[in-house]
């Protein structure tokens, strides 16, 4: 995903040996190295924030979400306990209605 945008591996970095010049290293081959190095890094660190901003979005989304699902929890039973009401209030009309019948039939 990443590779495209990062030149150095820790192990290239690691063994990396720069030519001796009379007064040492050639400061130019340093440099370009370095140069290398430094936007690796800052690379590195680009990824590094969009993830954490990625990372912060996932939370909030995952605890919205779980409020949410939290929310429709209490729905539903708040929904099934009013259901058996209603449901036990509708048998009990029911019934008062075949009795009125039954015995309005017995009685004529």
């Amino acid at each position: 995903m990443y590779k495209d945008k990062i030149t150095l591996t820790m192990q290239d970095i690691l063994e990396k040996e720069f030519k001796i010049d009379a007064r040492g290293y050639r400061l130019q081959e340093v440099d370009k190295f370095l140069d290398i190095i430094i936007k690796d890094y800052n690379e590195y660190n680009n990824i590094i924030r969009n993830l954490e901003k990625d990372k912060k979005l996932l939370i909030e989304e995952n605890s919205a979400l779980r409020n949410e699902v939290r929310n429709l929890k209490s729905s539903i039973e708040a929904a099934k306990i009013g259901e058996k009401e209603i449901t036990n209030v509708d048998l009990l009309r029911r019934i008062s209605q075949l009795e009125k019948i039954i015995l309005g039939k017995e009685q004529q």
